[in-house]
């Protein structure tokens, strides 16, 4: 089984408590070395492609370069999600360990004041300067369509001025450089046992190209479990090939290819709508 990627959580804490994110309930922890290795040894042959994160903000975990250049090392690539805050403090760090893609959430201050905005603006866009010097892919997210309120309007006009490029947009976003990206889509309602049931038929790509282990070894099929509600097993304790084969994940799998959903919490995924018949 090969998937396009696979979502690692280093960490579960955050050091914000944006709008747009779901939180968590389980226990706050981070990965240790030894488990991110044991991690790497299963991923071998499995996928690429490493995400960092579920939940938390993975700067915030004191090792990450290590984790940067041991993940470098074994042949996999590594993409982080981050809201940028940290950016100025560990940015150079990540850059020296090999990351190959940085997305920021620029949506993360959306509500701050000009004076808190622009400090922040131009911390990442400075990072951003440096990345794309090293041929590191930035893509600054924009995923509030809808909740902006306008202040979209501000980031882009920051941007173009401190980032003169292509400019050229496409169905999600805009090009700016050759590996420089704006990148914009609408929020979304999070997956949670107490959000609406949906009736349309359910499509998602989890368990088909991707699938996520939250930072105690759960696996979970999508990025968006926050609470690891649909644990399909533990890696620490059971091998990922016979988690991945299992009756449950396969059943995931099997249920989307025919656009329905075997779990409950998938039906209840505001996110998964946009792949469903009729939209």
């Amino acid at each position: 089984m090969s998937y396009s990627r696979v979502y690692v959580e280093i960490t579960n804490i955050c050091n914000m408590n944006c709008s747009f994110c779901h939180g968590h309930s389980r226990k706050k922890e981070m990965m240790s070395l030894e488990a991110f290795q044991t991690i790497l040894n299963e991923l071998q042959g499995k996928t690429q492609y490493i995400y960092y994160h579920l939940m938390g903000e993975p700067l915030l975990h004191p090792e990450l370069p290590l984790f940067l250049k041991t993940a470098k090392d074994k042949g996999f690539h590594s993409m982080i999600t981050t809201n940028g805050t940290l950016i100025e403090k560990f940015g150079d760090e990540i850059l020296k360990a090999g990351v190959h893609k940085v997305n920021i959430s620029v949506h993360s201050l959306e509500d701050a004041d000009e004076s808190v905005f622009a400090a922040y603006m131009n911390r990442v866009v400075d990072f951003a300067k440096k990345a794309d010097a090293l041929g590191v892919i930035i893509v600054f997210r924009l995923w509030n369509s809808g909740y902006d309120n306008g202040l979209n309007d501000r980031v882009m006009l920051f941007l173009k001025n401190q980032l003169p490029g292509e400019w050229r947009e496409n169905s999600r976003g805009v090009k700016i450089r050759n590996k420089l990206f704006l990148e914009w889509g609408d929020r979304f309602i999070w997956p949670d046992k107490e959000a609406t049931m949906y009736d349309k038929n359910v499509f998602c790509y989890g368990m088909r190209d991707h699938f996520g282990i939250l930072c105690d070894g759960t696996v979970v099929p999508c990025c968006l479990d926050s609470d690891g509600v649909v644990a399909l097993g533990n890696l620490f304790q059971t091998p990922l090939d016979d988690i991945l084969s299992s009756l449950r994940a396969q059943a995931i799998k099997k249920g989307f290819e025919c656009r329905t959903a075997s779990e409950e919490l998938c039906r209840r995924c505001g996110y998964a709508q946009r792949w469903s018949l009729g939209d």
